[in-house]
């Protein structure tokens, strides 16, 4: 009984405790997960602002993921400098392409999930087991995905266990794949994949990978309308998480601008980037 108010606590508040948020959420308020409202109101498909291409890749001693600033509806540019890179927890980050209210609910219930799990179970969720969470959320709005409000991310992470940076992408139906040295996803991304297969060396360093990203994603803008380029007109740079065994970090917008300019200043005459 709860003293103060003299009435007993809802039945899932006593049940065993377990170290999912998302299990507790959907006993007691499965109408604020993302995904449960699919199927009320309209039918057919919504309209609405999506972002679009991401980034990531190993380096020697982590692992990066970055992201142009461009949301898009349909061929009208919804947004300029949105945010689509985030920190899930300590040690991993994750980027959103499609929907991007939808992604960004997610990814917020994703970091209360791992936060949960540590303080539940004292210690954090394995890496592999942040990426099977991840996979089981977005299982969970594949009916909004029918609907056109699909979210695609990509989760990478520094495992702890074998001190190396690792990567993880999904499809609509929560399958998570381990993807190997650098990946892609958004509108953009076979444009932004072609220059990670070009650009990308084993043992980069932190800079040399940063330099890599930033050329993919300016390679995705210059084919792909719905990525954004640089803006050096408006200081609007990409957002770049680097995460490595001491955690995630994400870099200043004075090395961001320092490195886009030296990139857009290469391209002068040479918009493909021949070497």
């Amino acid at each position: 009984m709860n003293a103060e108010h003299g009435r007993a606590l809802p039945p899932e508040f006593l049940a065993p405790r377990g170290s999912s948020f998302t299990e507790f959420l959907r006993m007691r308020a499965p109408e604020l997960l993302p995904g449960s409202g699919a199927g009320r109101g309209s039918d057919g498909q919504v309209d609405a602002p999506h972002g679009t291409t991401i980034v990531t890749l190993t380096f020697r001693g982590g692992v990066l993921v970055a992201g142009d600033r461009r949301a898009t509806m349909g061929t009208f540019i919804a947004n300029r400098d949105i945010e689509k890179v985030f920190a899930a927890d300590d040690y991993s980050a994750v980027g959103i392409a499609g929907t991007a209210g939808t992604a960004i609910e997610i990814v917020k219930l994703f970091q209360v999930e791992l936060e949960h799990y540590e303080k539940i179970e004292g210690t954090l969720l394995s890496l592999e087991g942040k990426a099977n969470r991840l996979g089981a959320m977005i299982r969970g709005n594949l009916p909004n995905a029918m609907r056109g409000l699909s979210v695609l991310p990509v989760f990478a992470g520094y495992d702890l266990d074998q001190r190396v940076g690792r990567i993880f992408s999904y499809d609509v139906t929560g399958g998570c794949y381990e993807e190997q040295r650098h990946h892609s996803v958004g509108s953009g991304s076979l444009f932004a994949r072609g220059a990670l297969k070009k650009l990308w060396q084993e043992d980069l360093t932190e800079d040399r990978a940063l330099h890599v990203a930033v050329e993919a994603l300016y390679d995705a803008a210059d084919d792909d309308s719905a990525t954004g380029g640089p803006d050096l007109s408006r200081s609007i740079w990409p957002t770049c998480a680097v995460v490595s065994v001491d955690g995630v970090r994400f870099v200043d917008d004075e090395q961001l601008e320092a490195l886009a300019t030296e990139v857009v200043q290469s391209r002068r005459g040479n918009p493909g980037g021949a070497r």
